[in-house]
């Protein structure tokens, strides 16, 4: 259930409109208020094409269908509100369940959370991270919060991640654009291809090691394994991604972390700036490289 009250400098609004514009309710979520959810203001049961008032109270409540198995597994949780949820995933854990794969996900231990302290939510992810690539993922906690962020993304969430790579790469600073498609031959590996679809990384060098860098980067576009592809073609691919030619003989995973989340709370405008630091097998690969 959700408590909402409409703003004095709202005028006169149809509340369709005034949940689709104003609170960011996709047209999914109001078939399901229609057919199988009650809509109340002022804790009174009204049509559909009801005219809000400034000052109103809505009452909103749907049914949240989820198949997701909860499931007791450790949850790093860095950030909570009532809205959302920001947790650290290890290396090794898929975001979401799969046909194969369906009890020991992020999205299983989040909802076993839920279930765990009696609230009232589902699994919503803003984004996802490849399951050997360790860091910060953003949940919504309504799938109109996950709406508002979905939208277009990029731009409005700030992603930094931290990059292990074979090599010392020269300039030590850039961007990478390359557009990225499926390769001819996978369903999971991607390639450089010039009829793909726009892809842009920007990349720092932190640090140099002897036969490696440690480099930081930031997400322009947001395409399947964008970070991994551009620094294989690049010529300087993640130590661990045998998968784009990086070598697995000083880490078992692809080097990459998702460091640092940035962005505009949907809600309440406040900046959410959220930071993760290298876990234990990124900060072992330091001193092998050192």
């Amino acid at each position: 259930m959700m408590d909402l009250l409409v703003p004095d400098s709202t005028g006169p609004i149809p509340i369709k409109d005034y949940l689709r514009r104003h609170i960011g309710f996709s047209l999914t979520i109001w078939r399901k208020i229609k057919h199988s959810g009650t809509l109340l203001v002022n804790d009174q049961k009204i049509p559909l094409n009801h005219i809000l008032s400034p000052g109103d109270k809505i009452t909103v409540n749907w049914q949240q269908e989820c198949t997701i198995i909860p499931t007791e597994l450790p949850l790093t949780i860095c950030y909570e509100d009532e809205y959302l949820l920001i947790v650290d995933k290890p290396a090794g854990m898929l975001v979401h369940p799969t046909t194969s794969e369906h009890q020991m996900t992020l999205g299983n231990a989040i909802m076993y959370y839920f279930q765990k302290n009696q609230l009232p939510y589902s699994f919503h992810p803003v984004h996802r991270l490849d399951r050997n690539t360790s860091g910060l993922v953003l949940i919504a906690k309504l799938p109109h919060i996950q709406h508002l962020l979905s939208h277009n993304d990029i731009k409005n969430i700030k992603r930094q991640y931290l990059a292990f790579v074979s090599g010392l790469i020269i300039p030590d600073e850039g961007i990478i654009d390359a557009p990225i498609a499926r390769h001819p031959d996978s369903i999971i590996q991607r390639v450089v291809d010039e009829n793909g679809q726009n892809a842009t990384t920007k990349y720092k060098v932190i640090k140099n090691f002897k036969e490696a860098s440690l480099v930081e980067l930031a997400l322009l576009t947001g395409r399947t394994h964008q970070i991994r592809v551009h620094l294989s073609f690049l010529g300087h691919p993640l130590l661990g991604d045998d998968l784009y030619g990086g070598s697995r003989n000083l880490i078992g995973r692809q080097a990459l972390h998702a460091a640092r989340l940035y962005f505009t709370h949907p809600v309440s405008g406040e900046i959410i700036d959220i930071s993760s630091p290298l876990p234990a097998d990124l900060l072992e690969l330091i001193e092998k490289i050192s």
